[in-house]
Order: C-alpha cells, then sequence, then structure tokens
C-alpha cells in the first residue's frame, strides 16, 4: 500500500468504497476488503450502511486504530447543530468514539459555510474527528472553504473520462489531497481500447490501469466499490507496476468532460 502524508498521520492512496451497498451484502463486502489488505473505508450518513460497514470491520477482526474511516455529513441540515447531531449518528452506527476524516458531502448554501466548518472544527478539537474535508466542492468553492478551516481533501468524481484539472489545482495548492470516487467511471474503462492496450504491456486490466493512473498521481487517491471478490483483489493488485510518463499521458488524454454524478442540486461546476 501507498500512503499521502497528512499532518498527524497519512491516509492509504486505495480505500474502498461503499456507495449503494446495504445491510450484509455491505457487511460482506467490507471485511472481504479488509481480509484482502484494505485499510481506508469510506461510507456516508446519507448512504444508509454505516452499521453494516461497522459490522465488517468486527467481522474481520481489525484494531480501530488500523484503519482509516470516512464518513460524510448530509446536506440537508449544514447547521452547528445539524452537523453535530449527524457525527454523534455516524459515530454511534459505526461503533468508533472518532473517524479519521469528516466530509460535508455537497455544498448547501441555503447554510454558512463558515458557520459550518467552524462547527466541524470544534468537534475535531475534541477529538471526534482527525481530519476535516468536502465533497463534490469545485474549486473557487474549495479555497472559500480551506480559507475557513484546515481541509485536507475534497473527495469528487474522478476519472479518465473527467479532468478535474481546476480541483487538483486547487487542492494541491493547500497540500490538501482528493479523493476520485465513481474512479473506474461506473465500469465504462472496463472496455477501454487504450486503457486495455496498455494493461496488457504489464500484464494488467483496463480496470486496473485506471486505478493506477490515478494513485501515481501527486495527491491523489481513490475510492473503488466492489461486492465480487474477485473485483475486490483485481483493484488492490495495482501496486506491483508503474506506468510510464507516456502512459499517464494517454490516460489524461482521454478526458472528455464526462460527468456521471450531476443531480439537481450539485453546485456549478468547473468547465472542463
Amino acid at each position: 500500500m501507498e500512503f499521502i502524508g497528512l499532518e498527524g498521520g497519512a491516509v492509504p492512496v486505495l480505500g474502498f468504497g461503499t456507495f449503494r451497498m446495504k445491510e450484509d451484502e455491505c457487511a460482506e463486502a467490507v471485511g472481504r476488503a479488509l481480509a484482502a489488505g484494505y485499510r481506508h473505508l469510506d461510507t456516508a450518513e446519507i448512504y444508509g450502511n454505516e452499521e453494516a460497514v461497522a459490522r465488517g470491520i468486527r467481522s474481520a477482526g481489525f484494531d480501530r486504530s488500523e484503519l482509516f474511516i470516512t464518513t460524510k455529513a448530509w446536506m440537508d441540515d449544514l447547521s452547528p447543530s445539524g452537523v453535530t447531531k449527524s457525527l454523534e449518528g455516524s459515530l454511534r452506527r459505526l461503533g468508533t468514539g472518532y473517524v479519521d476524516l469528516w466530509l460535508v458531502h455537497w455544498p448547501n448554501a441555503a447554510y454558512a459555510l463558515r458557520d459550518t466548518l467552524a462547527a466541524m472544527s470544534g468537534l475535531a478539537a475534541k477529538g471526534k474527528v482527525r481530519h476535516l474535508g468536502i465533497s463534490n466542492f469545485p474549486a473557487a468553492l474549495f479555497d472559500e472553504a480551506a480559507s475557513m478551516a484546515r481541509i485536507v481533501c475534497n473527495q469528487v468524481e474522478y476519472h479518465p473520462y473527467l479532468a478535474q484539472r481546476k480541483v487538483l489545482a486547487a487542492v494541491r495548492s493547500r497540500d490538501a489531497f482528493v479523493t476520485a470516487y465513481a474512479p473506474v467511471a461506473m465500469g465504462k474503462v472496463q472496455g477501454d481500447a487504450i486503457l486495455q492496450e496498455i494493461g496488457e504491456r504489464h500484464g494488467k486490466t483496463a480496470t486496473q490501469v485506471a486505478l493506477r493512473w490515478l494513485i501515481q498521481q501527486p495527491r491523489v487517491a481513490a475510492i473503488p466499490k466492489a461486492s465480487d471478490p474477485g473485483h475486490i483483489e483485481e483493484n488492490l493488485a495495482i501496486f506491483d507496476f508503474s506506468l510510464t510518463d507516456e502512459e499517464m499521458a494517454r490516460v489524461h488524454g482521454l478526458a472528455r468532460g464526462e460527468r456521471l454524478i450531476d443531480p439537481d442540486f450539485g453546485p456549478i461546476w468547473d468547465e472542463e
């Protein structure tokens, strides 16, 4: 495993995503992922699976200190009392006294961002959160947030078909990192001829090439989701090869502004 350094710690560059996983499927997948070697788990209040994630952790028998757990406060109430309630619920469901990374899941202009982040920082000061972050924030809004609190992460959709150049530049300028969700474009990379060609050179799949491309970039982590045992192992097997500069450039060249997650309540995205 490779890591991104953080003040007072480090985050594994490859995490295990749990979006849309529920109940036993989620618990079993988390247990398999931990047994395979993952130590970074990503969940969220709105996913409704924090308790299942906790069951998966218990089934694997790992000590809490060995894990990096991320969860997120939903956007419906980002008032100081709302985020406090959100964190308390997440900690209870996860069965832990703290989370390693806590994110604002989506921006919501109905709430003053300064007040939201001040409340979150106060909870971090009490030891309930190790690091603060945000998710789905365009570059300018990330900069605004980072001027108000120590923000270490912006979790955004990022894969070979969506460049995210402005977000990456903003995050790196603050010595933060990007966590890429939907890192294999919801499976679209599997049929990509260029990724397949590059993979053949290394004895790897197109999916593995896409993930390697992400985590080989400075200050980028990725959280692929998988429930199939074979895919869990496949996604993890990306630390025994590297892409050449030419191969990295070819994958960057696949960007076409294709955004797969674009809800009505989302922000105005950066132009790609």
